[in-house]
């Protein structure tokens, strides 16, 4: 039996993990202990902290230049929006709670109307045929005046 002695990489880059991975551990888990490091640390989040109000102060200024809303402004304004759209979906919800209430009584006048004019049609028809009657029996002829000559005040 040959021995293979071909060369493989990946046999090659496993050995030098395993080699180094616990040295490089240890020395990277000392540094995060140490109090320097996080004070180190700190200062950086600091200086971040800072540079980024100064990022955004300097954007606020450029924008109230160019007449720009800024990104607070456009979020007042949508939720302004949102209340508006939310007002309005309770006014839809409350006139098509109110529509069906709305309709019924609609129906309900028209009919009331309806039985009113009726009636009112009945009451007319009784006071024709009451004036119609009581002119038949109470009837009075009135005889007609001829016209009376006109006086005339001329002296002759």
């Amino acid at each position: 039996m040959t021995q293979n002695t071909s060369f493989d990489a990946f046999t090659m880059w496993k050995g030098l993990y395993e080699k180094t991975e616990s040295t490089w551990r240890d020395s990277i888990q000392e540094t995060l202990q140490k109090e320097s490091f996080a004070e180190g640390l700190g200062q950086f989040q600091s200086q971040y902290l800072q540079y980024q109000e100064l990022v955004n102060n300097m954007t606020a200024s450029y924008l109230k230049q160019v007449n720009m809303p800024s990104r607070e402004e456009i979020a007042n304004v949508a939720t302004l929006v949102i209340n508006v759209e939310s007002k309005l979906d309770d006014l839809e919800d409350q006139i098509d709670g109110n529509k069906d209430n709305t309709t019924k009584e609609i129906e309900h006048l028209k009919r009331v109307v309806t039985t009113l004019d009726k009636k009112l049609d009945r009451v007319i028809q009784l006071l024709d045929k009451s004036s119609g009657s009581a002119t038949k029996t109470n009837s009075v002829q009135i005889p007609e005046v001829s016209p009376v000559p006109a006086i005339s005040n001329a002296k002759k």
